[in-house]
């Protein structure tokens, strides 16, 4: 059956749970359990954190609160505050009556706080909070066209402004993903199940050969190529139906970005000739030792690069001048390909052993397994040029104070480390702990000073980071990371 066909039955099956009275829960509320099927997920592969979870912490308990309490009674998040884009005057709209509706992005951020501090739709002090969230999310997708990129009619959102107007879909599918099997009925597990099936086909329908996206034009849009791999990945690795191509493609994409040679990474690959597609004023290209291109060296890009970031998007994914921003979205995306192909590779390795495997399965399984090998060599020494500059300060504060942009780095970074575990994770683990901790607000959220400001995100995105010793790995990627 065509996956278009397949998305439209399983969407009228959903319609029709919802119409008959699929949940009614308030925020804090137990799930209602409707017998046996509640206890039957769909299968998914076996995944587990890669290390041993710290307890949660009084300081985590208290933002995971302040979240739970920002929920709208439709079971959405809006960004919490703060400026919004003007889409009429262009510019920005402030100011304390500034509107703020819930959008699927900061929805699906706080929804991946809540579930990676243990809660799922199904138990947990949170679960009511997240069966909300799936039904606002799930609501918002079906309502979506079917072709576009777009899963909602919301604009103007500072998470859409500065790291990309799509990146509501690439974390809608990321937060669908991982909530995939843990629904509490069999009617709002399939109406979840369609709603990721129409997510990752709107971003295969889009994706372009080289793994990138039209129009995928933001400040640092480098952020939401990131969050697309992942989402991709996450998906494949909760066995959803992602296509191999796109999976191929997105790995591509993350092993451009960065230079084995040199030790560098790249927000965009560079064009064969010309070098006119990088954006201005090192917009769109940054190193690890400086930023190509813009003043200074020090790592840290000052306002006129972020301007020019603006007003002159790259031909592919900007950084904004920013190193760690490159560099963290390059290795976490090589790190879920990694993740998804550990998965697939005791299935080429079967193939390979198995006498009656014809030639064309063989040949297909020796080159997966080579690409494999390659990308996970890729990872290793993309992890390692990372590594070397945690201790610089000016790599490490991205563009000088915190904002969302830096928040979402960190957590790049830190479900990177985790896989490997030993000592660089430790230490910078308990540097994001001691950083952000000292920096957390009075009422249990996280507040940025500059681009992102909205406390949603800037909250969900630093609960990850401190829980990113909770973040799902495949068991198989653990284990041989583990060795």
């Amino acid at each position: 059956m065509h996956r278009q066909t397949r998305i439209r039955l399983a969407l009228l099956l959903a319609s029709l749970a919802a119409f008959a009275g699929l949940t009614g829960l308030r925020a804090g509320d137990a799930p209602k359990q409707t017998g046996s099927s509640a206890e039957a997920p769909l299968a998914r592969p076996a995944a587990s954190a890669a290390v041993k979870a710290k307890p949660l912490t009084p300081s985590i308990e208290k933002a995971l609160a302040y979240l739970a309490g920002q929920q709208n009674q439709h079971g959405g998040w809006g960004q919490g505050g703060g400026w919004r884009n003007d889409l009429q005057g262009g510019g920005r709209i402030e100011g304390a009556n500034v509107s703020d509706p819930p959008d699927v992005a900061n929805t699906s951020a706080a929804a991946l706080a809540l579930l990676r501090a243990g809660n799922t739709p199904r138990e947990g002090k949170y679960a009511g909070n997240l069966v909300r969230a799936a039904e606002f999310l799930c609501a918002s997708i079906e309502k979506s066209d079917s072709k576009s990129l777009y899963v909602t009619d919301i604009r103007g959102t500072q998470v859409q402004g500065k790291i990309g107007p799509y990146v509501d879909t690439f974390l809608a599918a990321m937060v669908l993903a991982e909530l995939k099997g843990h629904m509490p009925d069999e009617k709002s597990e399939k109406r979840l199940v369609a709603a990721l099936n129409k997510t990752i086909g709107k971003i295969e329908d889009n994706q372009k050969a080289d793994g990138t996206f039209a129009g995928n034009t933001a400040w640092a849009s480098v952020f939401s190529q990131g969050l697309a791999s992942k989402g991709l990945n996450r998906a494949s690795q909760a066995g959803g139906e992602v296509k191999q191509q796109s999976l191929v493609r997105a790995e591509n994409q993350a092993k451009d970005s960065f230079d084995p040679k040199s030790g560098t990474f790249m927000a965009s690959k560079p064009p064969a000739a010309g070098g006119a597609g990088l954006g201005g004023a090192g917009a769109g290209l940054s190193e690890l030792g400086g930023i190509k291109g813009s003043p200074g060296s020090g790592g840290i890009a000052g306002p006129a690069a972020g301007r020019a970031a603006t007003t002159a998007p790259a031909a592919g994914p900007s950084d904004a001048g920013v190193p760690i921003y490159t560099a963290g979205n390059s290795v976490a995306a090589l790190q879920e390909s990694v993740n998804t192909n550990r998965l697939q590779e005791k299935k080429a390795r079967d193939i390979l052993a198995k006498p009656t495997s014809s030639k064309a399965d063989k040949d297909k399984a020796e080159a997966d397994l080579k690409r494999f090998a390659e990308v996970e060599n890729t990872c290793e020494q993309a992890t390692h040029a990372v590594v070397k500059r945690l201790q610089d300060q000016q790599f490490i504060q991205g563009f000088g104070s915190n904002g969302g942009e830096e928040f979402l780095s960190y957590m790049n970074i830190s479900e990177t480390l985790v896989v490997k575990g030993g000592k660089d994770w430790a230490s910078w683990d308990k540097s994001m702990i001691d950083n952000l901790t000292r920096i957390q607000d009075k009422d249990g959220a996280w507040s940025g000073q500059h681009c992102i400001t909205g406390k949603t995100f800037c909250t969900a995105t630093a609960l990850l980071v401190l829980m990113a010793d909770r973040a799902p790995v495949p068991t198989v990627a653990k284990i041989k990371g583990g060795k």
